[in-house]
């Protein structure tokens, strides 16, 4: 890669990055790759941003909230190899939806994979044997990813719930097929998701290839996989700040930005750079735009937009059990809150639990269980314990053996702001990288990233935001990786 030129090298860094999120270890990741001087800034003392994990202060034991990847993630599986978190990826080629007992009928399994067919068929006939599913529903559900065949829709008006309507989907193709791949993707309920997303996760992950949908977990906590890649940043150059909440930006009369940070002594540290580059949640953005003078150039231009956002909420059940309940490592669940289950002891089993303290396994000889709730709108206004007594009796009605276990310790955890909703008609308000002017660039899943709130679009905003500095100072450096070919048939399509 040739390197980013035209930038200063005083002492000064060429960039400064504010956020060591996804996006922010994105966007330093490839500047300091190709040469530039980096400055990257965290308030927490790890990085990883929301796909973080932390040490219950009342359990003793790490939790965090399961993040998953596809294949067809290619920015991110990309950044992973780079810095070597790849090999912390346990990958799957199947997913299992799970529905419930019900009176005398055991809980049934469905299980989704590839097979021999060439792509976009290569999940038919699993598909066609999933008990879960009758003959019509699954022939609506056919007629309606015809329609996302030959790509998703450009503009993003619809919202998914108006499309299962016009397409005429059963009730039990809605339950037991869209709802747990679309709330689980997208975090957020139909009305809340514009067709142009859903339709995207579909074409991308179950029809373009088989490679597409792939289904891979951190078999880390989470601070401890995204780590790896700080420390290859590190490695490159960079200089990583923790524990470096900004409280102001300003533009200086040189033409420097300059970002204020508290000391926690009372004083403040001040960071400049002549590029600036913003890899926040659209909250934290807007707040210190908003720090700038009203007539700033960059505030009048990006500050209305934010109004636009809103958040949905995750829920997330920890549970540590006596006894292994199931043989799963992963589960979708189906007519039930709870979207999937991750048998964590399982997914980190080959994780040594002598690297560090983070990948304990709980009480010697327990079992961890982590169940998600996605879009969590509801669990926002009840208290743990509800949640944990509804979580618990559900569970139930899908592994049998969880009747015997007893639970050792358990936690609930809220994640308030974990994504931002991918409303109908957002799109136009999500501002490219260079949107701001003046050497300030953007870069967050929320920018326009052309993907959703996912970990894909925020790397790919921080490359995004890179390839915008580089083009700054007269560089064409390119560090956005396509997306996966078509395989099979689609070559054609």
């Amino acid at each position: 890669m040739d390197k980013v030129s035209g930038m200063t090298h005083s002492l000064m860094p060429d960039v400064l990055v504010i956020g060591a999120g996804a996006a922010g270890l994105a966007a330093t990741v490839a500047l300091s790759g190709a040469g530039a001087r980096v400055s990257l800034l965290e308030r927490k003392p790890f990085a990883g941003g929301r796909a973080y994990s932390y040490i219950h202060p009342a359990l003793g034991e790490v939790i965090d909230s399961q993040h998953v990847l596809l294949g067809c993630c290619t920015n991110l599986v990309d950044l992973c190899r780079l810095s070597g978190a790849s090999e912390h990826i346990r990958w799957y080629d199947s997913i299992t939806f799970l529905e419930p007992s019900q009176a005398d009928a055991s809980p049934r399994r469905s299980e989704i994979k590839a097979g021999m067919l060439p792509a976009p068929a290569h999940n038919a006939l699993s598909f066609l044997r999933a008990p879960m599913l009758s003959l019509a529903d699954k022939s609506r559900i056919a007629l309606g990813l015809l329609r996302f065949l030959h790509g998703y829709p450009t503009e993003d008006d619809e919202p998914f719930s108006a499309w299962l309507k016009r397409t005429g989907q059963t009730e039990l193709a809605i339950r037991h097929f869209w709802e747990p791949i679309v709330v689980g993707t997208l975090n957020d309920t139909f009305e809340r998701c514009s067709t142009r997303y859903a339709g995207q996760v579909f074409h991308e992950s179950f029809l373009r290839s088989a490679a597409g949908g792939r289904f891979g977990i951190p078999s880390q906590p989470l601070s401890e996989f995204y780590g790896q890649v700080a420390r290859w940043a590190e490695q490159q150059g960079a200089r990583l700040s923790y524990r470096a909440g900004v409280e102001s930006i300003e533009v200086l009369s040189s033409g420097l930005w300059q970002a204020v940070v508290s000391d926690g002594a009372g004083g403040v540290i001040r960071h400049t750079a002549p590029n600036l580059v913003l890899a926040l949640p659209f909250e934290q953005t807007a707040r210190l735009l908003a720090a700038l003078p009203e007539d700033s150039p960059q505030r009048r231009s990006i500050l209305p937009l934010l109004s636009r956002f809103t958040h949905s909420p995750i829920t997330t059940i920890h549970l540590w059990l006596d006894r292994e309940v199931t043989d799963l490592d992963h589960a979708a669940l189906l007519d039930t809150r709870i979207q999937w289950m991750f048998n964590k002891t399982r997914i980190r089993s080959l994780e040594s639990t002598s690297r560090s303290p983070e990948t304990r396994q709980g009480p010697v000889g327990s079992h961890y269980i982590e169940l998600v709730i996605s879009a969590s709108h509801a669990e926002l206004g009840q208290r743990p314990e509800q949640i944990l007594h509804s979580a618990t009796e559900e569970l139930a009605k899908f592994f049998p053996k969880f009747c015997q276990a007893e639970v050792l310790k358990s936690a609930v955890l809220k994640e308030v702001r974990a994504t931002f909703s991918v409303t109908p008609g957002l799109d136009r308000f999500r501002p490219r990288s260079e949107a701001p002017g003046g050497n300030l660039f953007l870069a967050g899943d929320w920018t326009q990233s052309g993907w959703p709130a996912t970990m894909e679009g925020a790397v790919r905003s921080g490359r995004l935001a890179a390839e915008a500095v580089a083009r700054a100072t007269g560089n064409t450096a390119n560090f956005l990786v396509p997306g996966l070919p078509p395989a099979g048939c689609m070559k054609w399509l």
